[in-house]
């Protein structure tokens, strides 16, 4: 038997490809690090057989959009409002970080996400104020064995807002030394503050940069009150709109915004869940639909909310269906929704993929693509009998189902287990590096009261008018 070809039995299918689409009782062919079929009745011969029998077989999940170095402080920011964040995170503990937090931050973060079926992220990488944080990212992302893109964000100094610090050079230095392929596993991208965010010389600074870069661009643009200077606008006057532009968040963004974005060829990403808490508008699923624009699906940060996707997909629908049912005449009698549960699959999948440059590589189960696939347990309480699959998923659908995980073709969970080394090890040294960033914010004015349990809240950063 070759460990390089594996055949998934007997699953539903939710392939997410547009000529394929659902399939039951249905075989996934892996051999070596692709997807090779999908089908009925695949020959076994010289594979290791997986039954699936009482699962649901599709992509794994990409996010399009993670601050993961924030993983150490999860949850403190619960009950904050978007100035809190900006004062306690990003004028506060982030200032703290050591290049040993920022790696144990990424990698935490990362093992969550693959453990919860994302097999590809966005790592808007945002607190490296040195090139040691900045090596210590890229290494984590490696060390997590999933598919990653790297976004070189720059660092706390960037974040004193609005900001007169231009973007790191040293963008370039990690670009020529870790990126040298646009085959590996982890890959770049830009991350750009967006133009709300500083003075205007430092934003053509910013945007020559990415020039000099050649590479995507992940961007905050439509962010609360922030975004409501008109960023696009600004980006789209002034030539930095094209189609490898991806526009985080876009809720407070003005009507004709959203159709440049579209004119351009641009990408979204929605991060629902973070957007509804933080109070940075509503999201902005349907106004991008009614251009064109088909959003990706993004956890945002885990400071305030839950690091899977299952809540992303669940708010974006329950969201987007109260705002549609609002705005008829006769709320609840519209004659059909128009964003179904295979829409919301498929922005967390292959427009997620689209949005990072590699839905000709994952996204969905498309033959010949990489084999970044999930297989999650659908034969119990809250998903049998499996009536309407995709209908399951969203609403019922949760990271403990998810049983097995595949990056191209290499199982990192099985069983129900994650199968990275020394998580033991890793969780206690993430646990001691979060008493040193609270034992280290008490000598910081803006975060002298912080304190764990869920009761300090940060003084609020006031947006300058």
């Amino acid at each position: 038997m070759s460990d390089h070809r594996i055949l998934i039995q007997n699953a539903t299918v939710l392939t997410v490809d547009p000529n394929l689409g659902q399939l039951d009782r249905a075989d996934v062919l892996i051999e070596g690090s692709r997807i090779a079929a999908v089908g009925h009745g695949l020959d076994a011969t010289d594979c290791e057989v997986i039954d699936a029998t009482g699962h649901i077989v599709m992509p794994g999940f990409v996010d399009s959009h993670r601050h993961l170095w924030q993983s150490l402080i999860r949850h403190i920011g619960s009950d904050w409002t978007h100035g809190q964040y900006l004062t306690g995170v990003h004028l506060g503990l982030s200032g703290d970080f050591r290049p040993q937090d920022t790696y144990l931050g990424n990698l935490w973060g990362a093992l969550e996400a693959l453990d919860s079926g994302i097999t590809t992220l966005l790592d808007w990488s945002h607190n490296i104020d040195t090139p040691q944080h900045a090596d210590a990212a890229v290494e984590a992302l490696v060390a997590s064995g999933m598919r990653a893109v790297f976004a070189h964000g720059g660092g706390a100094s960037m974040w004193n807002l609005p900001s007169t610090v231009p973007h790191t050079h040293d963008v370039m230095r990690i670009r020529d030394q870790y990126f040298s392929s646009t085959d590996q596993l982890v890959t770049m991208a830009f991350a750009l503050r967006g133009p709300q965010f500083s003075v205007p010389d430092v934003a053509h600074a910013d945007w020559a940069l990415v020039r000099e870069s050649g590479l995507r661009v992940t961007v905050h643009n439509g962010d609360g009150e922030w975004g409501k200077r008109r960023p696009v606008a600004w980006m789209h006057d002034n030539g930095m709109l094209n189609d490898t532009v991806t526009h985080v968040h876009c809720s407070s963004l003005s009507p004709d915004e959203f159709r440049m974005i579209a004119d351009s060829g641009g990408t979204a990403s929605v991060s629902a869940d973070v957007e509804a808490q933080m109070g940075l508008g509503w999201p902005a699923t349907g106004r991008l639909l009614d251009v064109g624009v088909r959003p990706s699906l993004s956890v945002d940060v885990c400071v305030s909310n839950g690091g899977d996707m299952f809540n992303a997909m669940k708010a974006t629908i329950g969201i987007q269906r109260a705002l549609d049912n609002a705005a008829e005449e006769r709320p609840g009698e519209q004659d059909a929704v128009r964003l179904s549960c295979s829409d919301v699959i498929e922005f967390a999948t292959l427009q997620g993929a689209r949005a990072l440059g590699l839905d000709t590589v994952t996204g969905s189960l498309t033959p010949g693509k990489d084999a970044d696939l999930i297989m999650v347990r659908a034969d119990g309480f809250a998903m049998t009998p499996l009536n309407n699959p995709a209908g399951a998923l969203v609403y019922s659908g949760h990271p403990g189902l998810v049983d097995s995980v595949f990056v191209r073709g290499q199982a990192v969970k099985r069983h129900g287990r994650l199968l990275h080394h020394d998580i033991d090890q890793i969780k206690t040294r993430v646990l001691a590096a979060r008493d040193y960033l609270f034992e280290a914010a008490t000598a910081r004015p803006s975060t002298a009261d912080a304190h764990l349990g869920g009761s300090w809240t940060p003084g609020i950063h006031k947006v300058q008018r």
